[in-house]
């Protein structure tokens, strides 16, 4: 096979009238757009099993009047992940959840229409079936990787099955976030939203698997949030109901919010930069100021936890988090360098420039 690899008569563009080559740049789009998405969505759950391992080790402490959202406080902290489709992005992010998170094999399950085409993943000890409510009602984080004329169906399979506490991801960016919170009647969703640059260069590769992929420095760099390196450029309020998403998984758990606090310094703000040493004011640390409103801080119990934050407004609205990390360049870059190091790349305060640019949330219309 190697020596067929440089055939010209193999390759996609083969037989292409020169004409319509200008269209070639969308498989360009295209694959940078699924290493993109898996990429996140891989830091998502590496984020949300460090935090899993941190609750095990917590005291239980639970004040007398909270109120438990689910049964989260008796069971396994475990991380548990189901994805419902498994076409192309499926398969693709299925193989990095398994290899590059890693996510053990008994704490996967997937749910498509052809399971038996799943041998791959079976063999591995991945549960393989076609049962979208039964995956939604044992997942702690559910992947949707179906196509938009399929989930209004999947919707009214699994809402009544979805227990409150967990984190639904959404790749199907034609639903926007108010239609998918009425059809799942949840709220705590979690749907990356991309946008395209017009010019740029094209580093995503060509036929290399996405766990491949994710070992090459370049694009790592081109996957960071605040980077739009490749052309593919993540709305910024990702990073926002990703920190909402995992204070809810707390609030969960009945954590309180001064413990929450220092969980989160301790996930989000592990690496530092040189400054941090010289200027310790500058380093950044989690408030309650930065995720809640000043006055609504002042009438809050210091041993309470925080309250459950619907994560479709706090991606279509402007929060305290979006004014204090919009205002705090420094914040930023420690989520750059964090990021990089959750993929094994150390980066130096003077590649930030290269790997953190500042980028501006895009607006939904709800």
């Amino acid at each position: 096979m190697e020596m067929l690899d440089d055939l010209e008569s193999l390759r996609f563009e083969y037989g292409i009238p020169e004409e319509e080559r200008y269209w070639l740049y969308l498989q360009g789009r295209y694959r940078g757009l699924m290493i993109k998405g898996c990429a996140h969505a891989a830091f998502f759950c590496k984020m949300f099993s460090a935090l899993s391992n941190l609750l095990q080790n917590l005291p239980r402490t639970i004040h007398p009047r909270t109120v438990s959202f689910d049964n989260a406080a008796t069971e396994d902290e475990l991380l548990t992940v189901g994805i419902i489709g498994c076409g192309h992005l499926g398969k693709q992010l299925t193989n990095v959840l398994l290899k590059t998170v890693p996510i053990p094999a008994e704490n996967l399950q997937i749910s498509t229409r052809r399971p038996e085409s799943l041998g791959e993943f079976r063999k591995l000890g991945v549960r393989c079936v076609y049962d979208n409510a039964a995956v939604a009602s044992w997942a702690k984080v559910l992947f949707l990787c179906c196509l938009p004329a399929q989930l209004p169906n999947i919707c009214l399979e699994i809402q009544s099955k979805l227990n409150k506490h967990c984190t639904v991801y959404s790749f199907v960016s034609a639903i926007p976030l108010p239609r998918l919170k009425t059809l799942l009647n949840h709220t705590n969703i979690l749907r990356p939203q991309y946008q395209f640059a017009e010019d740029y260069d094209n580093i995503w590769g060509e036929n290399e698997e996405v766990p491949i992929a994710l070992h090459d420095t370049t694009i790592i760099r081109g996957t960071c949030p605040y980077n739009n390196l490749g052309g593919v450029i993540l709305n910024v309020k990702w990073i926002e109901g990703l920190c909402y998403a995992l204070i809810n998984a707390c609030t969960s758990r009945s954590v309180f919010h001064s413990q929450v606090l220092k969980l989160l310094n301790k996930l989000l703000l592990p690496v530092h930069l040189e400054s941090c040493t010289t200027d310790p004011g500058s380093c950044p640390k989690f408030q309650l100021t930065d995720f809640m409103s000043k006055s609504y801080v002042r009438n809050l119990y210091q041993k309470r936890p925080f309250p459950w934050f619907d994560l479709t407004t706090v991606q279509l609205k402007e929060t305290p988090f979006s004014q204090h990390i919009s205002a705090t360049r420094s914040l930023q870059d420690h989520i750059s360098l964090l990021y990089c190091e959750v993929f094994g790349l150390t980066i130096s305060e003077e590649e930030l420039p290269y790997i953190s640019t500042v980028i501006r949330p895009l607006v939904e219309e709800e």
